[in-house]
């Protein structure tokens, strides 16, 4: 088979994507069916066993295409919105191409009820960035909710309309702080360096490359490495490592070195970083001055 990136293409020694047909060799191509997630978040791992690495994570809602299915319970996937590619569990996904989405979880995390009361125990709870498809409004019990297409709730203080971006992709990555560092994850209850950058672009309608090689070569404009002439929202790249510029001072982060998501003076950091034995990489301007508050 051609060499290519297996994170990004839907081609294995066996098969691959319709797409891919006189691009890249296999004994089999299928076309791929539209599916959903239905979890409130699902692994994307690297091969389909649930020891394998943790490559990335999808979560409630997001779409995908779906390649093949195993008798082991496992889904070979490529993920709509940034394309990567890898095994999700088939529990996790709803085959069918779903109605566009509505609302996004505007909230750090929340719940999906049964129906329209914060009393009843939840269907299961939602990350930020999550994507909801509300049916109807309802008031009860001096509480306006939202009927998703599946016929559980969600309280509307915790959700934002799809076509009404964040602003400020910092003050969105500052919700995070102190949730657990995780290498592959996107959630609320871990995430990793690149998932953080991702999620809080995504969250202001910018679709961001999912791993760190990949944000550093291809995420908006490259820029000076003076920190001088840094400004809040810049994207700091080292190999293996994002962080998001905060203001003349500080940088915000999800890092092992903490554990955490994390603010850092950034003089510090990028001194023990260096120590480490990384360099500065990149510096990725994704939104132009012109484009601040």
């Amino acid at each position: 088979m051609t060499k290519h990136d297996r994170r990004l293409t839907p081609a294995r020694e066996d098969l691959a994507s319709s797409a891919l047909e006189g691009i890249v060799a296999a004994p089999r191509y299928v076309a791929g069916v539209p599916a959903r997630i239905i979890e409130a978040v699902a692994p994307l791992r690297v091969a389909p066993r649930p020891d394998a690495g943790l490559d990335t994570e999808a979560l409630f809602g997001e779409t995908l295409t779906v390649f093949d299915q195993d008798a082991e319970g496992w889904a070979w996937v490529q993920l709509v919105g940034d394309s990567y590619v890898g095994y999700v569990p088939s529990n996790a996904i709803l085959i069918g191409a779903a109605a566009p989405t509505t609302h996004r979880v505007s909230a750090l995390r929340t719940f999906i009820f049964p129906g329209p009361t914060i009393k009843d125990p939840p269907i299961t709870w939602v990350s930020f960035g999550s994507s909801l498809r509300i049916v109807r409004e309802i008031e009860a019990n001096g509480r306006r909710y939202g009927v998703l297409d599946n016929g559980g709730t969600v309280v509307m203080q915790h959700v934002a309309p799809i076509d009404v971006p964040e602003t400020d992709p910092v003050a969105l990555a500052e919700r995070f702080l102190g949730t657990p560092y995780l290498w592959g994850g996107k959630s609320s209850l871990g995430i990793d360096c690149s998932g953080l950058v991702q999620t809080v672009y995504r969250a202001i309608g910018i679709e961001a490359p999912r791993d760190s090689d990949m944000q550093a070569d291809r995420l908006g404009t490259e820029t000076s490495h003076d920190p001088a002439t840094w400004v809040r929202s810049d994207v700091l790249c080292w190999p293996g490592h994002v962080a998001l510029v905060r203001d003349a001072g500080t940088i915000i982060h999800a890092n092992a070195f903490h554990m955490a998501v994390a603010i850092e003076e950034t003089a510090p950091a990028l001194a023990r970083i260096a120590a480490a034995g990384s360099q500065l990489k990149a510096v990725r301007r994704v939104i132009g001055r012109s484009q601040r508050a």
